[in-house]
């Protein structure tokens, strides 16, 4: 049996009509009568019901058929992955993110790359300005942000997880506590926060604003390095999202306790809306909406401050 045998049974099918079926599978009509007539020779039953003309399918025809049809369909995503497999075997992805999400970035990584061993990647810590700017000049392929961001029309997104905002001490300054802590708890604190370039720290701010809290903050910066060794120093707190705090640092003295929010904002992916998109690009889009990011960030933040 070959698969013209099947191309041919499921023309007919959709055609109703041997000539109209073999003139959409560039045949003779005698052709295509004599093989769909040798299928019924091997499998020794009678699939089609005809006179002078086609009657329709027997109904062990009809299973010969629905089996034709999966067959084909599977043939069809077998020639799909192997296509993608040689379009993305390997190549070059550049994202940008904003400094809160890096280690959501790492997840990622790690995740295309197990699917795609030879991928290269560029990261940049960016704005939220920058990356858009980035995106739309082609510099970037991907972009990590916050979903408010204004995408409008040149821009596809893509929701990635919602943020959950902990506060970060030295646990010789706060404690660890058995419930979360309120924004106006957290507002008398001695804080250590990004600048007002970073849309994190907006955010942050519109929550205050909510609590009708005027947080106390004693130092800026845009580095997280930073920001990082004033908690552990016991010098300032620290407000930062789940996705933004590694291990190491829970490990190493830091409690990160987490802080009541009644709407999470979410971060999501972005690339330049095209019509067609590069191989590699959808790939890993693809990838990105089967994957498991909030359970992934959460689980060893949770694990680690038990």
């Amino acid at each position: 049996m070959f698969l013209r045998q099947l191309h041919y049974l499921v023309a007919l099918a959709e055609h109703r009509h041997f000539a109209q079926a073999a003139e959409s599978c560039w045949v003779s009509q005698p052709s295509l009568s004599v093989a769909l007539q040798q299928m019924e020779r091997e499998l020794g039953i009678t699939i089609i019901r005809r006179e002078r003309r086609f009657q329709g399918f027997t109904p062990e025809g009809e299973r010969v058929l629905d089996w034709a049809r999966k067959t084909l369909s599977s043939l069809d995503g077998l020639k799909q992955e192997a296509a993608l497999a040689q379009a993305v075997a390997g190549g070059n992805l550049v994202i940008g993110a904003v400094p809160s999400a890096m280690r959501a970035v790492s997840t990622l990584i790690k995740e295309y790359r197990r699917v795609i061993p030879r991928l290269n990647l560029k990261v940049f810590s960016l704005s939220t300005r920058d990356i858009l700017n980035r995106l739309k000049n082609q510099d970037l392929h991907l972009g990590i942000a916050y979903s408010d961001v204004s995408a409008g029309e040149i821009y596809e997104s893509l929701s990635l997880y919602a943020e959950r905002f902990f506060l970060l001490s030295n646990n010789e300054v706060v404690p660890p506590a058995g419930e979360a802590f309120s924004w106006r708890h957290v507002g008398e604190l001695p804080l250590c926060l990004f600048n007002h370039e970073m849309q994190n720290r907006r955010v942050i701010e519109e929550a205050f604003r909510e609590a009708g809290v005027t947080p106390q903050v004693i130092i800026e910066t845009n580095a997280l390095s930073v920001l990082y060794e004033m908690v552990s120093s016991g010098q300032a707190c620290s407000i930062a999202p789940i996705s933004a705090i590694p291990e190491y640092l829970i490990a190493n003295g830091i409690v990160a306790h987490p802080i009541e929010s009644p709407v999470l904002p979410e971060m999501s992916l972005l690339r330049l809306r095209k019509d067609n998109q590069p191989a590699l690009l959808d790939a890993v889009w693809g990838m990105t909406t089967q994957f498991d990011l909030q359970g992934k960030i959460e689980q060893p933040i949770y694990r680690a401050g038990r």
